[in-house]
This record gives C-alpha cells, structure tokens and sequence, in this order.
C-alpha cells in the first residue's frame, strides 16, 4: 500500500523533480567549483533529497482528491472511522503520520531545534498551512489531518534526536565523512530497489 502510493505520486512528479534536480545540481556544483568548496556527499545527498520530499508534498496538497467527503473541524472524528489495520486507515491514518515524518527529521537536522514548544509550532503552522490552502483549491480541511500530521513530524524530529546521540556515542573513526557517505549511498540503492519492487519489505 504505502510503496504503491510512493510509486503513484513519484509516476506523477519526476518530471519536475528531475528538472529541479538538474537546476539544484548544476548551481550547487557551480557554487562549489567557483567557491572551491569542499563536497561532503552525504550533506549533498540530504538537500537534494530534502527538495524532492517538498515537491512530493506539494504534489500530495495540491492534487485533487475525486472524492465526495466534507471538511472535519471536529478532532478524531474522521481517523476513527477507519477500521484498525484496513486499507482506509493505512491510507489515511498512517500516511498521513508518515507524510510528515520526513518534515520533522529534517527540522532536527537542519535547525537542530531542542526546544518542544518551536518543534510543536513549526510542525503546527505547516500542516494548517497545507489543510487551510486545500480547503481554498477545493478540496476538504480535517482537523485530524493535522493531528496525524503533528505526531508525524514529532515522531520525525525525535528520530533525529536518536540518531543523533547515537552518534555521540560512536568511536570516532566510525563519524568520519566517508562512513556517513556509504550508509547514503547504501539507502538509495535500497531505497530504488524498493521501490522497483526487486526486495520485498513486507509493506
């Protein structure tokens, strides 16, 4: 369910992934050569990859649901009418929690925010944000949508925060460049494999 729905909005955007890719790589390798700047590929990778998942979540807003619900301002309401474990509540509960567990990862990673109240406004102005300018282009507001999507990202930046003291804690040839550089690469083979359907993740 969840690697269809990645196939379903990536079958829809690489068109404008792969020009603001090739527009983010060709200036960011301008930017390099001309300022002699060191490439860290691992850092690289994240900011590409950072932009991909903003326009996935743009695509993911703005596409229009053909659909005949009605907005929700009413907490809960709409999350508990799925049964536990059907494919409603996979598509709507756990993808919505999942949507937005990118967005509090790279929060952590590039603010590297320890406060919970700047963690909890930041998560809270974007997802209103997303649920205000849908309402405005047709389609429907849910307040649970944005409850889902507040653990998401908290769920997303606390991960962060793991990995991070993890990190702390590891011998020191083990947080050189070229380590963090193989783990990168190693999760984009897996992660096109699986989505090309070559490994079988149970999902």
């Amino acid at each position: 369910m969840i690697r269809q729905s990645l196939l379903q909005i990536l079958g829809q955007v690489w068109p404008t992934i792969l020009i603001s890719a090739v527009i983010a790589i060709s200036m960011r390798t301008v930017y390099i050569i001309k300022n002699k700047t060191k490439i860290v590929l691992y850092r690289e990778v994240l900011s590409l990859v950072f932009i991909i998942y903003v326009l996935c979540l743009f695509y993911v807003v703005t596409f229009q649901d053909v659909s005949w619900s009605t907005s929700n301002f009413v907490p809960f309401t709409e999350m508990f009418r799925y049964s536990f474990g059907s494919r409603l509540f996979i598509k709507n509960v756990i993808g919505n929690i999942i949507l937005f567990m990118p967005y509090g990862f790279f929060m952590g990673y590039y603010l590297k925010l320890d406060k919970f109240k700047s963690i909890f406004l930041l998560i809270l102005l974007v997802s209103l944000s997303i649920e205000t300018t849908q309402l405005m282009i047709g389609r429907v507001f849910d307040i649970d949508d944005i409850l889902l999507n507040m653990v998401g990202g908290i769920l997303g930046f606390y991960f962060f925060k793991v990995l991070y003291a993890i990190n702390d804690h590891l011998p020191t040839v083990l947080k050189r460049p070229v380590i963090y550089n193989i783990m990168i690469i190693i999760l984009i083979i897996l992660g096109v494999l699986y989505l090309c359907n070559l490994v079988q993740l149970g999902v």
